[in-house]
């Protein structure tokens, strides 16, 4: 059973590219558009990684990772946070998040950190 990636970022073109791109490296993809969507989708599907935006709608970045990790697979689950934001680094690192990326990243790497952490 492939192993599934939530993909948390208002932007659709960016996520719809790494839904294509990973999905080719045998990964399962959903995508949420809000911090909200976001935590309805791990709730329910409880993913194995979390590829998450700091800016986005209803619910963001910082908020979503606070709320998730009062949920007990959420303390456990490797997050990768992919966003414009570089200043939020550390606040990010200091709540547990395995990687902190700035964008433009490339599709290369980011399926690197995530087979660090999940494998295919």
């Amino acid at each position: 059973m492939p192993k599934t990636i939530l993909i948390a970022d208002d932007d659709r073109t960016l996520s719809r590219m790494l839904e294509k791109f990973l999905g080719d490296h045998g990964f399962s993809i959903m995508t949420a558009f809000d911090g909200e969507e976001a935590l309805s989708k791990f709730e329910e599907h409880r993913p194995d990684l979390l590829v998450l935006d700091v800016q986005m709608p209803k619910v963001n970045g910082y908020s979503f990772l606070f709320e998730l990790k009062k949920l007990d697979a959420g303390r456990t689950i490797p997050i990768i946070v992919l966003t414009c934001k570089e200043e939020m680094k550390d606040i990010f690192l200091v709540e547990g998040v395995k990687e902190y990326l700035v964008k433009p990243v490339s599709n290369v790497d980011l399926l690197k950190k995530i087979q660090q952490y999940i494998g295919v």
